[in-house]
């Protein structure tokens, strides 16, 4: 039998397990941020009922879906985590207590064409407050300091989360006489940023039937920008014209209001009224957030606000908000701007213990002794030479290697390396593991991202 030649598919990421470890952090922080703000984790499973996972169905959704025959079922793998999560709520609503709050970092695939840094299964990272009936606008006021904790704390400084509310953009453009084309505006205007407003310009005249002095005051609009204060004023200059646009007017000032009182800085908050989040399915506060020295890369973290999550499973009106990070997008682009902090341990243990004796029990039990003070730790006890044995301590990135020979057992102590200065001490067991955790202390200091 011929052997295959081992590949991996265009689209799919594989990881050594250096920059496997690099992605877990982040996942981990992730994960700690958000359970800060009482949100529960979550899974759903990867593969649904078609008929399930496509009720709303066509356009470019049912083209990118990997679908599958199984025997009579007709199968697909979920291409996005908020189609199974209103599956889960609407299936599982007489168990919930509500507000819902839940978190889901979990693979998704799309098969579309793969591209430098576009892929087809990749990770999202969600969180959603889901109401029943009624959602207060305090959680959309909440978000914004998930956002600013979440990147922070993965060590960026320089990033913007943008705002804007559906509202005031369906009330301004109800008040030109152009509801109808609302939709078709807000995609267009979305685009600002990539093409340009002279680009944007010609679509509103040319594609979408927009008069000229129309284009020009919904530019004109759009581009009102400064302090957030200043912003919200010339926004008042509106009030009182429309029910909807004074609606939306009123979420955004409760959103900036309390900014301050989550920790928000200024700096990384600014009301944009650009940002229109191209799906239909936004109804308020939409979010965009951004790295201020990496334009190019794109939103990082984008959401918002909708009226009815489950409305294809169920009469029960289901309100919410919540944010999604395409993780591995977002991964593969710090890679490629060398924004992983390379200084962290990678390494898949702290210790590594070289027994020098044939008699295993004293590095056994030292083992044991690290693992239940938290160290993670691994016992070298291949045949092989002592400097394989470090060798392979020092490809791997393991911090320290300890030595257990028969004059360390016999005098009550143990030798360790420290792998990155050369410093080794011989000191009791429980003196080597208080050195060996303050290190590691020091070493894991750092964040995940060079901000």
């Amino acid at each position: 039998m011929a052997k295959q030649t081992p590949r991996t598919l265009s689209g799919f990421m594989e990881l050594l397990p250096a920059p496997q470890r690099q992605m877990e952090r982040i996942m981990e922080i992730l994960r700690e941020t958000y359970s800060l703000y009482g949100f529960t984790p979550l899974d759903t499973p990867v593969i649904e009922s078609s008929e399930v996972l496509l009720a709303k169905g066509g356009g470019e959704t049912e083209k990118q879906i990997y679908r599958f025959q199984k025997g009579e079922a007709d199968l697909s793998l979920r291409f996005d985590l908020t189609v199974p999560l209103a599956k889960y709520v609407a299936l599982h609503y007489n168990d919930l207590t509500f507000p819902f709050r839940r978190f889901q970092i979990g693979k998704v695939y799309r098969g579309e064409r793969a591209q430098r840094g576009r892929f087809r299964e990749f990770y999202q990272a969600d969180i959603d407050v889901i109401g029943d009936g009624r959602l207060s606008v305090f959680n959309e006021a909440e978000i914004p300091a998930i956002i600013y904790r979440t990147f922070s704390a993965l060590g960026l400084k320089r990033f913007l989360i943008r705002v804007n509310n559906r509202k005031i953009l369906n009330g301004f453009y109800a008040m030109l006489n152009l509801s109808e084309r609302s939709q078709d505006i807000m995609r267009t205007v979305d685009k600002l940023d990539k093409i340009g407003p002279e680009k944007v310009e010609a679509i509103l005249t040319g594609d979408l039937g927009v008069s000229r002095e129309q284009a020009l005051e919904i530019l004109s609009f759009i581009s009102i920008n400064g302090e957030n204060e200043a912003v919200l004023a010339r926004l008042e200059t509106w009030q009182g014209r429309n029910e909807t646009f004074d609606c939306g007017l009123a979420e955004l000032k409760t959103v900036v209001k309390h900014l301050g009182g989550f920790g928000v800085p200024a700096e990384n908050f600014a009301v944009d009224l650009t940002i229109a989040r191209g799906l239909d399915y936004y109804t308020g506060t939409v979010y965009e957030t951004v790295l201020l020295d990496h334009p190019e890369i794109g939103s990082v973290c984008s959401g918002g606000r909708y009226d009815n999550l489950a409305e294809y499973y169920t009469d029960k009106q289901l309100p919410g908000v919540g944010i999604s990070i395409g993780l591995t997008r977002l991964f593969y682009v710090l890679g490629e701007q060398g924004m992983l902090n390379p200084e962290l341990p990678t390494a898949p243990a702290d210790v590594l213990i070289l027994p020098m004796t044939e008699d295993l029990s004293a590095a056994i039990a030292f083992a044991t002794e690290l693992r239940d003070n938290g160290v993670r730790t691994q016992l070298h006890c291949e045949e092989k030479k002592f400097k394989q044995k470090i060798s392979y301590a020092d490809k791997l990135g393991i911090p320290y290697v300890v030595f257990l020979g028969e004059d360390e057992i016999r005098a009550g102590v143990v030798a360790c390396k420290d792998m990155a200065t050369g410093e080794q001490t011989k000191l009791d067991s429980k003196a080597t593991i208080y050195r060996i955790k303050a290190g590691l202390d020091a070493r894991n200091r750092g964040f995940v991202i060079k901000g």
